[in-house]
Parts: structure tokens; C-alpha cells; sequence
């Protein structure tokens, strides 16, 4: 068994291979006329909690890749998110580091996540959607992170 410190090591080193790997990636990048491809990196910081793309916790999701996505529509995706420490935990959505800024005024990343307690061990499924402003303007390419944070 590892300790809380070591876990806590663990995911800081993860964090910054993930930033890392966004970097060189681009991050989310598309036009905002007419369709556009909008693929969404996230990064995940909390202790124990893992984001995957099946419920049997096989395939880390590393990235979001929204495909064709018009100003006024809305995309979703579902993960399944993993309770890999020692406590049960709440789970919480953010999102930051957006360039530009004025993006986040025009697109959100919502979830649907009933705010259950996850035990130790324990899976829940999440539904991520990203919504586009038909009113968009001005902004021709954007990025962001996407923020899951387990608390308990």
C-alpha cells in the first residue's frame, strides 16, 4: 500500500507530463466560423481519481476530441471516473487556462454527475458537454483545461 504523500507525488508527476503532453499538443485550436474541429486536452488533479473511457477502467482518457462542433450546438462525451485512493470522495468539474480569455464567455464544459459520494474503489459515469454561443465573435482559435477534481 502507498502512503497519501507518495499518491500525492504520483499524480504531481502525472500533472506535469499531462501539461507537458498539452503543450506540445496545442490544446483546443479551431476556427469559430462555420464548422470547426475542437479537440479538448484536460488535465486531471486529484489524489485517487482516475478518468477513463470504459467502465471497466481500461483506457485512460488523455484527451477529449470533440470532432465537428458549430457555433450554437452542444458535443458530449462520456467517461467513467474511478475512485483510486483511499477515502471516499465528491467529485467537481472546473475549467481553466483559457486563451482567450473572452472564450469562456462564449463556450462551456458542463457535466451531468449526481454529486454521490464515490466509495473507494467505486465508478460513476459522467456525461461532459461542451456548448458553443451562437453568438460567438471575434475569436478564431481557443484553449482550455478541463479540471476533474475528487474532495472527501
Amino acid at each position: 500500500m502507498i502512503s497519501r504523500n507518495t499518491a500525492i507525488a504520483v499524480v504531481a508527476v502525472a500533472v506535469g507530463a499531462l501539461t507537458t503532453l498539452f503543450l506540445l499538443n496545442g490544446a483546443v485550436t479551431g476556427s469559430i466560423f462555420g464548422k470547426v474541429t475542437l479537440p479538448s486536452f484536460g488535465t486531471l488533479r486529484a489524489v485517487g481519481v482516475g478518468v477513463y473511457w470504459d467502465s471497466g477502467c481500461n483506457s485512460i482518457v488523455g484527451s477529449v476530441d470533440w470532432g465537428v462542433v458549430e457555433p450554437g450546438a452542444t458535443k458530449n462525451v462520456v467517461v467513467y471516473i474511478k475512485n483510486e485512493g483511499t477515502d471516499p470522495v465528491t467529485l467537481s468539474l472546473d475549467t481553466e487556462n483559457w486563451n482567450p480569455s473572452a472564450a469562456s464567455s462564449h463556450i462551456s464544459l458542463t457535466w451531468e454527475y449526481g454529486g454521490e459520494v464515490v466509495a473507494v474503489g467505486g465508478v460513476v459515469e459522467a456525461r461532459l458537454s461542451l456548448a458553443i454561443s451562437d453568438t460567438i465573435e471575434g475569436i478564431t482559435s481557443f484553449s482550455f483545461d478541463i479540471v476533474i477534481a475528487g474532495s472527501g
